[in-house]
């Protein structure tokens, strides 16, 4: 019986082929950008919502992407499949001396710290700590990726009621701040923001997306009671749109 990933890796050359289908045949690296990282939110939705055949799903989506992108590189002759997991096993290994070698660590944080330095040792055109966080992540997301690679270098508050102190010194300029400045103090009190949230060993991107995701089934509870209540919502004032929201909140 043909293994799976052999069967998924024979299908889309198939795809790819003069003879396959006319829309996969066209795909680039760079036209299936958007299509990798939407992947990459519907499994975290997935993920979030703790369902076993979505998520089994949304992985081969992301299997598909890999697989793709590798087909196409193996077209212009850069690299095969095989080739991608060729890499990436020798670089588990590589990174894992307290697996695959005699090098023992206690806990998470040894691991990180010995990850860190094989890193930079393997990536040795990198001049700064800060460098290798993509430029494309979500800009909170990067934020604490930042924050976290300055704190691995020794840049770091050493407790988190220092980084709240942060938070509010970054409040009263924004507070203070002209029209001119408020753009960049209110930016800079988000990245303190963010700050803090790490050294509570919270992810800041997840705690946003849950916040938005609160305030939306609230907001559409409330247009709802409205409409239940024979209510027009849209010419509601705020006072009148707050009672709701307070009873709903309350709820």
């Amino acid at each position: 019986m043909t293994p799976p990933i052999d069967r998924l890796r024979t299908i889309v050359a198939k795809l790819r082929a003069p003879d396959g289908c006319p829309w996969d045949r066209e795909q680039t690296h760079e036209s299936l950008k958007p299509h990798l990282l939407e992947e990459c939110y519907e499994l975290i939705d997935a993920i979030d919502a703790r369902d076993d055949k979505e998520l089994k799903e949304e992985l081969g989506d992301i299997l598909l992407q890999v697989v793709l992108h590798s087909q196409v590189a193996a077209e212009e002759g850069c690299f095969t499949l095989d080739d991608v997991a060729e890499v990436v096993s020798d670089k588990l290994v590589h990174r894992h001396p307290h697996v695959f070698g005699e090098n023992h660590l206690a806990n998470s944080e040894a691991v990180l710290q010995q990850w860190d330095k094989i890193k930079q040792a393997e990536k040795q055109e990198r001049k700064s700590a800060l460098d290798g966080v993509p430029k494309a992540l979500p800009a909170l997301a990067r934020a604490q990726k930042i924050q976290t690679k300055a704190s691995r270098a020794g840049f770091d508050w050493n407790i988190a009621e220092d980084a709240f102190l942060k938070v509010r010194e970054e409040l009263q300029e924004v507070e203070s701040a002209s029209e001119e400045s408020v753009a960049e103090e209110v930016g800079d009190l988000l990245f303190a923001v963010v700050n803090f949230a790490r050294k509570k060993k919270l992810d800041a991107e997840q705690l946003l997306n849950r916040a938005t995701v609160k305030f939306a089934k609230r907001f559409q509870t409330i247009e709802q009671l409205a409409k239940d209540r024979s209510l027009d919502f849209a010419s509601l004032s705020l006072e009148e749109m707050d009672v709701l929201w307070n009873e709903v909140k309350g709820r």
